[in-house]
């Protein structure tokens, strides 16, 4: 099924593209739309989950003895897992995402926040998320959305530009090229939303299987969103982003109307099913 979803995610950005291509060059720049395209489809795959970790300043942890290190390697071995490489973000926000694009090339980073203010339990419970993330191949995923919402971000700029400017295509039906700018951004949105949000339950389930304490995650879940609530974010936080990290950096500017297009569920709901699953695992 991922893999479904992942050939679904590729050939919609290169029809994106292609249709692009033919709205300013017609057949000629349909052909150059499609050479990119099919160049970024190469570079999502392969490189996507580097240029996130660029993008936040992630270094790799390469001691041993770091406690977010012997954590991440004593929970990889009870899940059966890679050992996966071990990031930490120099950001006070605390957050954590899990990115790669299969079991033996995944990455689980963490913010120096996250570190600072989760006591082991709780850092436990967090990184067996995003081991469980790993584990449910809802990495890949997850960062070709990322790079897909981003670069569909890029074409409503190009059609705006467009519609503003125009050209000798663009000029003979600027309508168009103006619904188009205006679509194009929702179905950034509606990518995003392919990252479903019932994989932050399986994973959080996930995390509570691993860890047979539920508590620990619960109680980590409840500070991240209390803190994201407050209105301060990850430093270069962005919306195309915004999916892959355990609790969403932008909540504290969400309004009520938001849940359409919510990336995460609320945190209140991730809590009361992990309370269910208590009973389940006693």
């Amino acid at each position: 099924m991922e893999q479904v979803k992942t050939v679904f995610l590729l050939a919609t950005l290169t029809v994106l593209f292609v249709f692009v291509g033919y709205s300013f060059a017609g057949t000629s720049g349909m052909l150059i739309a499609f050479l990119i395209a099919a160049g970024m489809n190469f570079y999502a795959y392969y490189y996507s989950d580097k240029q996130v970790l660029k993008h936040y300043n992630a270094t790799p942890i390469e001691d041993r003895r770091h406690p977010v290190y012997k954590i991440t390697e004593k929970l990889t071995l009870k899940a059966g897992l890679p050992m996966p490489k071990v990031y930490l973000i120099p950001d006070h926000t605390p957050n954590a995402f899990a990115t790669g694009r299969n079991h033996e090339n995944a990455a689980v980073a963490v913010t120096m926040g996250l570190y600072e203010m989760l006591n082991e339990e709780e850092l436990e419970g967090v990184i067996a998320h995003e081991l469980s993330h790993i584990k449910h191949y809802d990495i890949l995923i997850g960062t070709i959305a990322a790079v897909f919402a981003g670069a569909i971000a890029m074409i409503a700029n190009m059609m705006q530009f467009g519609a503003m400017f125009g050209n000798n295509r663009q000029s003979s039906n600027p309508i168009i090229m103006i619904i188009m700018a205006i679509i194009l951004p929702l179905a950034a949105s509606i990518i995003q939303m392919t990252v479903s949000r019932n994989r932050e339950f399986m994973a959080d389930e996930g995390a509570a299987r691993m860890t047979g304490n539920p508590s620990g995650l619960q109680s980590a879940l409840a500070k991240l969103d209390r803190y994201a609530k407050s209105g301060r974010q990850i430093h270069n936080a962005t919306e195309q982003t915004a999916h892959m990290f355990i609790v969403n950096p932008f909540s504290g500017l969400k309004s009520n109307l938001s849940g359409l297009f919510r990336t995460h569920p609320t945190t209140e709901d991730r809590i009361a099913k992990l309370e269910e699953l208590k009973h389940e695992l006693k």
